[in-house]
């Protein structure tokens, strides 16, 4: 059997299991004894390479995902989209990879890293501001006046991508302070008092809402990102990677992404 026609069928099954899953458990979470439903029983390590928006919604997910499999361990390496792809693609031994926009998941796909990917939510940008924004910032077009220090993704990373298709629909012209390499990075700026405003994705405002209030553009709506998840073709764990790609697409799981504020694609 080929191995794409194995991943196929792993995964077939893995999201005929998670589906079950998520029927049985209580309050929508995964049952704790998983190999009742006939499928696989999984073990040890799933590395998932997933892209730095995702941190906080992935990594509930994770401890749900090992609570339905008691034998496995879920691993995450979060950061640019693009540099995981890079690493992916020159080997790097992972499982699954969720990525912040089909072009970086291309790269991986492209290499043969991955046979094919599922887009599983959409996220969309705000401006970050500080608490109770002190530089009344009121749309995308006030970033580039009054001396505003502005941070933004860098454009080969997702959010830097959707920064410049937001800002080009605005027609509006900034030179940024700093480009960052991931969302995380640019939000961080806010957080410390370095910049007045950055570009991120609302989800990411709404994980730091103690912290951060975010500003909504209508032209956000031209640079939505949609996110894909793949096992990899040279997972390590090719068992752990199928499920842990079905169970994101579950409907648990999207339960835990709406409410971080993703789209349903």
């Amino acid at each position: 059997m080929s191995i794409t026609v194995r991943r196929t069928a792993l995964a077939v099954t893995a999201l005929a299991l998670v589906t079950g899953l998520t029927a049985c458990g209580s309050s929508g979470s995964p049952s704790a004894t998983p190999s009742a439903s006939g499928g696989p029983k999984l073990s040890g390590t799933v590395n998932v390479f997933a892209a730095a928006s995702l941190k906080e919604s992935f990594t509930e997910l994770g401890k749900k995902f090992e609570a339905a499999y008691p034998g496995v361990t879920v691993k995450f390496n979060f950061g640019g989209s693009s540099a995981l792809a890079q690493s992916i693609v020159s080997g790097a031994p992972a499982d699954v990879f969720a990525a912040a926009s089909p072009a970086t998941m291309k790269t991986v796909t492209d290499a043969k890293a991955a046979a094919d990917s599922k887009v599983f939510v959409r996220n969309s940008l705000t401006i970050a501001v500080p608490k109770g924004n002190p530089k009344h910032i009121a749309a995308l077009k006030d970033l580039a006046g009054g001396g505003l220090k502005v941070a933004l993704c860098a454009k080969e990373v997702p959010c830097g991508a959707a920064a410049v298709t937001a800002l080009k629909a605005g027609e509006v012209n900034l030179t940024p302070v700093t480009l960052e390499q991931d969302v995380k990075g640019a939000l961080t700026k806010v957080e410390l008092g370095e910049v007045d405003a950055s570009l991120v994705y609302k989800t990411d405002v709404i994980a730091d809402a103690a912290k951060i209030d975010g500003v909504d553009f209508p032209e956000a709506a031209k640079a939505v990102n949609d996110y894909p998840i793949a096992a990899l073709t040279k997972a390590p764990n090719a068992d752990g990677a199928a499920a842990f790609a079905a169970y994101i697409q579950s409907a648990d799981a999207r339960r835990v992404l709406t409410a971080a504020g993703f789209q349903t694609p």
